[in-house]
């Protein structure tokens, strides 16, 4: 088997159908072999009759796989460990592809130039943002609002991680890194994610190569929820939090625990943020702030949360 592609789920039987049924259109050479291997997390919806009938009609090209255990990661782990392919790619099970996705996404792997590639992962053709929200720089919050990857028209190598929903990686990379950490990734217990970009970032950190790949586009949906302030402000909280626990425990300084200048560095990085956000007048920038603000917050939280867990 050439390619695996990894589709974690969890109570999202409609959107599955049609993220399946864009997959299924991919256009392949026939000298590829490829399947789609459908990790169910626990679903208590339609999930299991959704990927059965998928199973049934084309039983080659589609599998099912249930992980009882909750968590994104530790259902991106069990299909990385069943996965048949040499080449794994990622979609989740609220996007669209377009039929040339997977062939681009992985065509750069027939060398061994790269260790992994990123597509370009856009919002609706026909959605319009709110006045509030920017999805250009310097104000993009496109990643908290569908994942947005947008790198431009060109190939390049990335010097960031790929979100989850659109990249792949040779299996052997997993072999030699490990999979995706528990503590990081999004269940129905906790919003924390980053479980994609920490692995991604795990790899530019040991010197591996990743292939931007802007001709790998999909489309991600936006559900009315993400449409709202309250949800981009708790999404950056939990971010906050996902970036401590990515970056792990730091050495002592002079045999004092970190935990003791970074706590009161962060607060004050919080009050900075906060003072910016109320003198702000473009409502985008304004909102920006304010996302920052509450990034900086979730920051605090974990860090406390961790030192008084290590008994510092």
């Amino acid at each position: 088997m050439d390619i695996t592609v990894v589709l974690c789920t969890y109570n999202r039987c409609e959107s599955l159908k049609k993220a399946l049924e864009s997959v299924a259109a991919s256009i392949l050479p026939d000298s590829l072999e490829w399947e789609v291997l459908v990790v169910d997390n626990n679903s208590r919806d339609r999930t299991r009759e959704v990927v059965e009938e998928f199973c049934h009609r084309r039983p080659l090209r589609f599998r099912y796989l249930f992980e009882p255990k909750q968590g994104k990661s530790y259902a991106l782990n069990a299909g990385i460990r069943e996965a048949a392919g040499n080449v794994l790619a990622f979609m989740d099970d609220d996007v669209t592809v377009e039929p040339t996705w997977l062939q681009n996404l992985t065509a750069s792997f027939q060398d061994g130039e790269w260790a992994g590639a990123g597509g370009r992962t856009l919002p609706p053709q026909d959605f319009s943002p709110p006045r509030w929200l920017s999805l250009e720089e310097p104000y993009n919050l496109g990643g908290a609002l569908c994942a947005l990857f947008d790198l431009g028209d060109k190939p390049s190598e990335l010097d960031r991680a790929p979100y989850g929903t659109n990249m792949a990686f040779r299996k052997t990379m997993f072999e030699k890194y490990g999979g995706f950490r528990p503590d990081l990734g999004p269940s129905p217990a906790s919003q924390i994610r980053n479980e994609d970009t920490e692995f991604g970032g795990r790899l530019i950190a040991g010197g591996e190569r990743l292939r931007y790949e802007p001709s790998a586009v999909v489309y991600h949906s936006v559900p009315e929820n993400r449409l709202r302030k309250e949800y981009f402000l708790a999404w950056w909280f939990d971010n906050g939090r996902a970036a401590v626990r990515q970056a792990g425990r730091r050495p002592d300084l002079w045999g004092i625990p970190r935990y003791y200048f970074s706590i009161p560095k962060a607060i004050a990085w919080t009050a900075y943020a906060a003072m910016m956000w109320m003198l702000a007048l473009h409502p985008q920038r304004r909102f920006y702030l304010k996302t920052y603000v509450c990034f900086a917050a979730g920051q605090t939280v974990e860090m406390y949360r961790q030192s008084t867990r290590k008994g510092i």
